[in-house]
């Protein structure tokens, strides 16, 4: 028998629901994310010593290359890592046309790593928590920290389990790209989980994915970037460095090696 596929390894979901996760908002974003990012992990281009070179970012999970090309666009190295061949055929295509440098890797984020090779490592917009064995978000950090230079950062930016609780709903419909969208969810294991049901309908075509995500509040999330090794680690609430409170946005952490 062949080995297990887990739900993202499913290609025709990435390429079907792609207009519904990737929408105008969240590319609008892009700048002000990318803002928020270098400021947090303290990245500079330029030093007084001019044969320093610009410092070098990994964005895993980096799905069409939002984040990359906007870190490129501004100088940086940039390497993007992802499972999916389509995302990443758009990525190179879309860098190709803006000559743009980025290395853009088709891997899976519990295998890569390059150790010692870059200044901030990243996983953004809630792509954290999918596997099925919780041992293996441990080891997506662990090889975010082995691929990190010291004093380097990684930046974990997912959805918190005080938010997710928070803000919860059972259902909702809403129109998006063109699409008719029924989004269900429900609690799972004591709210160690969060299983999501995805309806899209189109033209009388109906196509439908179920999958969890594992739910982290804050301080378990840092407790697992602690164990992984890193020296110190802070959350936020946003990009402009809100506190984690009753108001936060996102879950936000950064773990300093």
């Amino acid at each position: 028998m062949g080995e297990k596929r887990e739900w993202f390894q499913d290609e025709r979901f990435w390429e079907q629901y792609a207009p519904i996760m990737f929408d105008k908002r969240h590319w609008d974003e892009v700048p002000a994310v990318a803002d928020g990012l270098t400021r947090l992990a303290a990245l500079r281009l330029y030093d007084d010593d001019a044969a320093v070179s610009p410092p070098r970012v990994l964005d895993l999970c980096c799905g069409f290359g939002r984040i990359s090309a906007e870190l490129a666009r501004r100088g940086f190295t940039v390497a993007g890592v992802d499972i999916t061949s389509a995302y990443l055929k758009t990525a190179r295509e879309d860098a190709a046309y803006e000559s743009l440098d980025i290395e853009y890797i088709q891997a899976d984020v519990r295998d890569f790593k390059r150790p010692g090779a870059f200044d901030l490592a990243v996983n953004l917009y809630i792509s954290f928590g999918y596997f099925e064995n919780p041992g293996d978000d441990f080891l997506v950090v662990q090889n975010a920290f082995e691929s990190l230079k010291g004093g380097g950062a990684f930046i974990i930016e997912t959805l918190g389990k005080e938010i997710a609780v928070r803000d919860f709903v059972e259902a909702e419909w809403f129109e998006r790209a063109g699409f008719k969208v029924l989004t269900e969810y429900t609690a799972v294991d004591s709210w160690a989980a969060l299983k999501n049901r995805w309806i899209l309908i189109k033209d009388g075509q109906q196509i439908e994915k179920t999958f969890t995500q594992r739910l982290y509040a804050a301080s378990e999330l840092r407790q697992l970037l602690l164990d992984a090794g890193f020296a110190g680690v802070e959350v936020y609430g946003g990009w402009n460095d809100e506190p984690y409170d009753q108001h936060a946005q996102a879950l936000i952490v950064v773990g300093r090696k």
